[in-house]
């Protein structure tokens, strides 16, 4: 089974809910997709035994075989390449280039378009205890973190798995989130109950509405004098599944790197049984 720790802006508390999932279930396997600033490690404390680049196809242009039509530059909806007959010269902007291969495709004439790679991050692996733990981590200056993430979820994800998955996303609802959860069955959304985690929330359930998965609402920093997010769930027909309660110690213990099932141990219990709802709730393929 494979779930997403997903939520609609940053600060929710994503990493602390996925991390203490892992901490209760024990074996599983941990996969930090917030590869632009993941933090699981800081409480999981992994070994690390494999640190691997990460490469993407470019094209490489024998300027010796290009005719210069330009219609490599025509087929590449991402403008990946612009092609100058006067000076004969076809240049390759490697930051917009999507790996598609159309441009080689198209291409008139034979050997022309050949491929070469370009790192664009890199993938830890190792574990903590029983947990696999795998980490992307997005070379500064990418422009895109869709690249490593979709690498990792090919790689080391498969299509249908009777193994536990939890996969950490990125905050936000933009195209590495729609990229981490392709492959979930369900899709955990943590949220706190202010007007900006109830708009940002909303946001959050469209997109995984969109793309039909099923879904619950874990609130952090619970509130009992704020009910936004039991009126919205209520609304939207959205089980409420967790309340984390708003407390100090929680947050201390946050800002040192320790997770939460070593502040609230009895939290183990309840995420064993959540992830046992999520089950009855029909969230395994």
């Amino acid at each position: 089974m494979i779930i997403a720790v997903a939520s609609g802006k940053g600060g929710t508390g994503k990493t602390l809910i996925t991390t203490a999932l892992a901490l209760s279930t024990g074996h599983c396997t941990y996969i930090d997709l917030d590869v632009e600033e993941p933090n699981g490690a800081i409480f999981l404390k992994p070994v690390i035994q494999h640190e691997t680049p990460y490469n993407v196809v470019i094209p490489y242009i024998d300027k010796e075989k290009c005719t210069f039509c330009g219609l490599c530059a025509k087929a590449c909806v991402y403008h990946a390449l612009a092609v100058i007959p006067t000076l004969k010269n076809t240049m390759v902007f490697p930051e917009l280039c999507h790996s598609c291969g159309v441009c080689s495709f198209v291409c008139p004439v034979k050997g022309t378009i050949d491929e070469t790679r370009r790192e664009i991050g890199k993938i830890n692996k190792g574990h903590c205890g029983t947990i696999r733990f795998i980490e992307g981590r997005l070379n500064i200056g990418q422009p895109s973190a869709v690249p490593l993430i979709r690498g990792i979820t090919s790689l080391y994800i498969p299509d249908h798995t009777d193994e536990l998955f939890f996969l950490d996303s990125s905050p936000g609802t933009s195209c590495p989130v729609v990229e981490t959860l392709k492959k979930s069955d369900y899709v955990l959304l943590v949220t706190e109950p202010t007007p900006f985690g109830l708009n940002d929330l909303e946001l959050a359930v469209e997109l995984v509405q969109d793309m039909g998965k099923k879904a619950g609402i874990i609130i952090n920093k619970h509130d009992d004098r704020q009910t936004l997010i039991d009126d919205f769930s209520q609304r939207v027909h959205l089980p409420i599944l967790l309340r984390i309660p708003y407390s100090m110690d929680i947050q201390e213990a946050y800002s040192r790197g320790i997770p939460l099932t070593e502040v609230r141990p009895g939290i183990k219990t309840l995420l064993k049984e959540l992830i046992e709802q999520i089950n009855v709730a029909g969230g395994e393929k």
